[in-house]
Parts: structure tokens; sequence; C-alpha cells
């Protein structure tokens, strides 16, 4: 992230470079050749785990028919922004580091460029989706039988689109001024944080407060009404 506060410096004669000029230098990776090698070898094993783990969850999700459609989708949204991190992004990262240490400065600072934006903008997404799928469950909870009419499938859709442009808009002003992507980092991190903490304890609240009712009733419980709630737990185990 400390990438977008360095768009441009000065070097002892004088010259201005950006910090992609810098980022590509041998002042930078010089005595680095092991440690950019090793990130390397790292991160290509990262890829395949990625792509592979998430492709799995993809079939997993095609073949699961249980799942309310929204929630599905919001998953799949998530396992495919991850997918796309091993097929993409780590490729990317890899080619800049292995680039840097091989001195092949052309490589390098293309690489430099396109690994930041893919990596902005699945990191976007993915943040972005986590914060969704926390709101959608604290929704199941507290809105009970009306969560299927309010929780829709094309407003999901709405809300994924929304998300890639967004992401996509925020990384692009990387090529205009890295500052503002950097601060929109900085912003809106924090902020999908905090929301998802706020829904989950929300939840976990809600859900102590009705179990308390529950055991505090002489009455024999709902086992149906059971059934769901320890369901429901399940799934936001899962989430978190």
């Amino acid at each position: 992230m400390h990438i977008g506060t360095a768009a441009s410096n000065f070097t002892g004669d004088g010259q201005q470079k950006t910090f992609k000029d810098l980022s590509s230098s041998v002042g930078l990776t010089a005595g680095l050749h092991g440690q950019l090698t090793f990130l390397s070898v790292l991160n290509s094993f990262l890829s395949v785990t990625a792509f592979l783990g998430n492709a799995l969850i993809l079939i997993a999700l095609h073949k699961e028919s249980s799942l309310h459609l929204p929630s599905k989708l919001l998953l799949r949204c998530l396992a495919t922004t991850d997918l796309c991190v091993g097929l993409f992004a780590e490729p990317l990262a890899v080619t800049y580091w292995m680039s840097s240490a091989n001195k092949n400065w052309n490589i390098c600072r293309y690489a430099l460029v396109t690994s930041l934006i893919s990596g902005y903008i699945l990191c976007g997404v993915s943040i972005g989706t986590l914060t969704a799928i926390s709101v959608d469950r604290l929704l199941a909870l507290l809105l009970g039988l009306r969560y299927r009419q309010v929780v829709t499938l094309n407003r999901t859709y709405v809300i994924v689109f929304a998300l890639w442009l967004s992401s996509a808009v925020f990384s692009t002003t990387y090529f205009w001024n890295p500052r503002i992507t950097f601060w929109c980092s900085i912003i809106s991190i924090p902020l999908c944080l905090i929301i998802s903490i706020f829904c989950y304890t929300k939840i976990f609240l809600t859900l102590r407060h009705h179990q308390n009712q529950v055991q505090g009733h002489v009455e024999q419980p709902n086992q149906t009404n059971q059934l769901n709630i320890a369901r429901y737990k399940k799934a936001v185990s899962s989430a978190i």
C-alpha cells in the first residue's frame, strides 16, 4: 500500500523520476536477488493453490442447491475474485520480482503497473464482497421471513456489479495520481472491516439473546426453529 505514497521523487542530480522508475532500478533491488527469487517461488506455489482451491469451491457451489441464490452469488463472486488473484495478480507480481532480480527493467516497469492495478481491483472486490456477505447474514437474522423479499437476486447482481465498477474506477486513478488510489484504500479497507465487525458482533449478541430466551422458557422449544438457528450458526461460522 505504501506504493501509492511516492508518485514522484528526485534523484541526487536533480532529475525527477516516477515511482515506477524508482521501483525498477538497480539501487532498489541491489543485493535482493535471493529474497526476490524466494518470493517468486512462494507466490508461484500460492498462485496454483489459490486457483485450484477456489475452482473447487466454485464447483461445490454449482452443485449446492440449498443455499439462497443471492447468498450463493456473493460466495461465487468471492471465489471468482480469489481465483483471479491466483490466475492474474500473483503471476504478475512474480513477473515483476523476477524481472527486477534479472535487471530486465522494461518488463519490470510494465509488470509493476499491471500488478498494482490488478491487485487493487481484485482486493477491492474481495474485501467489498466479504463485507456484503456479513451484511447479508445480519439481514437474514433480523428480517426473518421478509429476508427473501428484501434480499433478491437482481439486487445482489446490482451490488456485485457496483463492487467491480467502483474498484475498477478507483484503481485506474493510479494513472492520474497514485495518491488518490492510496487514500481510497486507506479509507475503504478500515470502513469495510468496521462494517463486518459490527455485523458479526450484532449477530452473536442477537443469537446469545435468543439462546437465553429459549433457556428461560419452561415449554419445549420448537425443534424446527432450533434446527434453523443451528444451520444459521453454521453458515455464519463458515462466512467468518
